[in-house]
């Protein structure tokens, strides 16, 4: 895992055990003014509660100028 932020406690339940997870089949991020086959979505969650703590995509470089 190569996340920024490490998560260790879910702030809904305090559960401390979390896993990671992704979609699947064709649930990818497409940057918006940008041709690119996109990237992937993934996600840290609870494994007590389901809450996701956090999602990211698996290429932010992707998104590199299609600016805000």
């Amino acid at each position: 895992m190569d996340h920024t932020s490490k998560a260790t406690e879910c702030p809904k339940c305090g559960g401390r055990e979390l896993g990671i997870g992704k979609h699947s089949g064709y649930a990818v991020m497409y940057p918006d003014n940008k041709m690119s086959m996109g990237s992937n979505v993934e996600y840290i969650l609870c494994t007590d509660c389901g809450f996701i703590i956090e999602s990211y995509v698996k290429k932010p470089g992707k998104f590199k100028g299609a600016l805000y």
